[in-house]
């Protein structure tokens, strides 16, 4: 009953599929995987694997006249699945933050960073504009922004990639999720962003016990951030171990060959030519 407790987020049998012409095609199934407070599980696999359409299930956030979601999904003792658009819209944002790949997507581009944050923040909150303009500055503060009261008043394509990441992940971070949700949170920064990033998320996990789902094909950010790692292919999860534990004795073959196109990559980059 204690682990039941502890576990913030449950997922039970997940099953997506998409309806085609020509008939269904199952995307992800039988996933399952628990969250505990205050902790990181890695996703991983290669790219279409299924981790970004078991993130988007969760997140409620796939079409549902093309898609077929089956399973359970608990947040915090709720039941998320089959939740109307207007119930998962208070919960988004509040309970459960997502981090997107790409920051450019997750801002509308004819308004203004602090118009988005804020409205963001007011839309779960009781605070005035002037109370969610101090939570917001507070926050880009936290991710190391410089002056945030004057980035509050540009555009998004006016703030490169990693400023937009670290806004994201304040906006993610500011109303203490219960579940923050990072997909690929690293790909498009250069190693200092990348680095900066993984120390935000890591303070934010400490310093407000939020669980993270961290979703990845970079072995070297799951071997510094999560502390189990689950390994998807072809939909399913194959392999769930303590990040120790995966990386040290990897039982599934195609684990081994994911840990060994590592080793190799590392191997070639370290090898220097002279001419």
């Amino acid at each position: 009953m204690g682990t039941e407790q502890s576990n913030v987020l449950q997922v039970k049998d997940l099953h997506v599929k998409i309806k085609a012409k020509n008939g269904t095609t199952t995307l992800v199934q039988n996933i399952n995987f628990e969250l505990k407070r205050g902790r990181v599980l890695g996703l991983v696999g290669e790219s279409g694997c299924g981790k970004t359409v078991t993130s988007m299930s969760i997140l409620q956030l796939l079409d549902r006249k093309t898609t077929t979601i089956e399973g359970s999904i608990v947040l915090q003792g709720r039941e998320l699945n089959d939740l109307d658009d207007k119930e998962m819209r208070k919960i988004r944002g509040k309970d459960i933050a997502f981090i997107m790949q790409n920051p450019m997507n997750a801002f509308t581009p004819v308004f203004t960073i602090g118009h988005q944050f804020i409205e963001t923040i007011r839309s779960h909150t009781p605070y005035n504009k002037k109370q969610a303009t101090e939570l917001a500055v507070e926050a880009m503060n936290h991710v190391n922004l410089p002056d945030p009261v004057k980035l509050l008043k540009y555009y998004p394509f006016q703030l490169s990639g990693g400023m937009l990441q670290r806004v994201m992940i304040a906006m993610a971070a500011c109303l203490h999720p219960a579940v923050i949700i990072a997909d690929e949170p690293t790909t498009a920064l250069d190693v200092n962003n990348q680095k900066k990033v993984l120390r935000h998320l890591d303070k934010i996990r400490s310093e407000y016990d939020s669980a993270i789902l961290l979703i990845s094909h970079d072995l070297g950010v799951i071997s510094e951030m999560a502390d189990e790692v689950a390994v998807m292919q072809n939909g399913r999860i194959v392999e769930k171990a303590d990040v120790f534990q995966l990386f040290d004795e990897p039982q599934h073959e195609y684990t081994k060959k994911l840990l060994n196109a590592r080793s190799r990559l590392h191997l070639e980059d370290s090898i220097i030519h002279f001419a």
